[in-house]
């Protein structure tokens, strides 16, 4: 339970806050927790079983990194209809079939952001628009090989490590023998 919020900072797409708040345990303490609207993020296979990965600059991680599309809800969108439209703008695809692959908190004793995570099939090819602070390469692996990178660690980002192996228990679940 908060008991008083201070805010700290309030900027374009996160709020830093001072919360004081009282545990299950009853104790109080102070937490300083990033409030952040949350994202969706597309694994998308098409019918060859290749999937979509980006190579993305990112600038706070010191380079290039492999991701999902995937973006910041906006507006209090549905977070599928930001699945939707973050593939289409950063990979130029458009899909025809969505299965969720649930949600995944990205850093629960800090930030308050949950990213929702959907399989994108029977893709098509868009004109894609990519925002102007994005610096992406669109590259299609297959999905065993991405696999493979997400297990090696040569594929670094949290939430597309976790929507590639869900992504694969929903495409290939194992049997229980």
């Amino acid at each position: 339970m908060t008991r008083r919020r201070t805010t700290g900072y309030s900027g374009k797409i996160i709020d830093v806050y001072l919360e004081t708040v009282k545990l299950p345990n009853g104790r109080i303490t102070e937490l300083e927790i990033v409030r952040h609207p949350g994202g969706a993020a597309a694994v998308a296979l098409d019918a060859r079983d290749r999937v979509c990965l980006l190579r993305q600059y990112r600038h706070v991680a010191g380079g290039w990194l492999w991701e999902l599309p995937a973006g910041k809800i906006d507006s209090r969108e549905d977070p599928l209809l930001t699945a939707r439209r973050e593939l289409e703008e950063e990979a130029g695809i458009r899909a025809g079939r969505w299965d969720s692959l649930g949600d995944l908190l990205s850093s629960p004793g800090v930030f308050a952001e949950v990213i929702h995570l959907y399989l994108a099939r029977d893709l098509a090819l868009v004109e894609p628009a990519p925002a102007e602070d994005e610096v992406i390469e669109v590259h299609w692996l297959p999905f065993t090989e991405a696999l493979s990178w997400a297990y090696a660690g040569e594929v670094r980002d949290a939430k597309t490590i976790i929507g590639l192996l869900r992504a694969r228990w929903f495409v290939q679940p194992e049997s229980p023998e």
